[in-house]
C-alpha cells in the first residue's frame, strides 16, 4: 500500500472596508509573492469576489503542517497583518488536511 503524504489546504473569506480596497490588494499581492517563494507552499492566492467589492477569498495549499506553522512566524506574515489591520472587517478561514487529490471529472 502506498502512503500518500498529507497536504494542508486553507480556504477562507475576508470582508474588507471597501474604502481601503487598494491598500488591501497591495498587501495581498506582496503576501502572495512572498508566500509562493516558501518551499512548502504549493499554492497561494487571493481572489476578489465577483459579486461583492468588499469580499475576497484566499486559497492555500501546503506540503506540510510544519511549513504552514513556519509561515505564520515569518516577517512577511507580520508585515501583512500590520498592513491589513483596520482594513479587514470579517474573516472566516478553514483548514483541511487531505490525503489525496486529483482532477475533477
Amino acid at each position: 500500500m502506498r502512503t500518500i503524504p498529507r497536504m494542508i489546504v486553507i480556504n477562507g473569506r475576508l470582508t474588507i472596508d471597501p474604502a481601503r480596497r487598494a491598500d488591501f490588494v497591495a498587501a495581498c499581492v506582496a503576501m502572495q509573492q512572498a508566500s509562493r517563494a516558501e518551499e512548502p507552499c504549493l499554492h497561494y492566492v487571493f481572489t476578489a469576489d465577483l459579486e461583492h467589492d468588499d469580499v475576497f477569498h484566499i486559497a492555500e495549499k501546503w506540503s506540510s503542517d510544519e511549513g504552514l506553522k513556519t509561515h505564520f512566524g515569518l516577517a512577511h506574515m507580520a508585515a501583512f497583518q500590520k498592513a491589513i489591520a483596520g482594513v479587514v472587517k470579517g474573516i472566516d478561514v478553514t483548514r483541511y488536511e487531505i490525503a489525496s487529490e486529483g482532477p475533477v471529472r
